[in-house]
């Protein structure tokens, strides 16, 4: 075994990890529900929350509108989730803490 390759070969698959990582981070995904849109970029930051116009919302339907954002938001996690699992697979085991 050649441990020179071996080295070359898990740098190789690191910059490719890294680099999936980043186009990741670099897209937009959406979360929605009901009343409530969420967007957050791939590194979990939420970029825009929009609450569609109802007139009927009234002051005690504010927990009901707590819970959708509450329920976008982790709708777009779970696609951000997904997407890391598409991409890396198996391997974003690997990364740790880096995602």
């Amino acid at each position: 075994m050649n441990i020179q390759a071996l080295m070359k070969q898990a740098q190789a698959m690191q910059k490719n990890m890294m680099d999936s990582k980043r186009k990741i981070e670099e897209k937009n995904f959406e979360g929605n529900s009901e009343l409530v849109s969420v967007v957050l970029n791939g590194k979990r930051e939420v970029i825009s929350v929009k609450i569609k116009n109802d007139a009927s919302l009234e002051k005690e339907d504010l927990e009901i509108l707590e819970d959708m954002i509450a329920i976008a938001v982790n709708d777009a996690m779970k696609k951000i989730d997904k997407e890391i699992n598409d991409k890396l697979g198996s391997q974003a085991g690997a990364l740790g803490s880096f995602l």
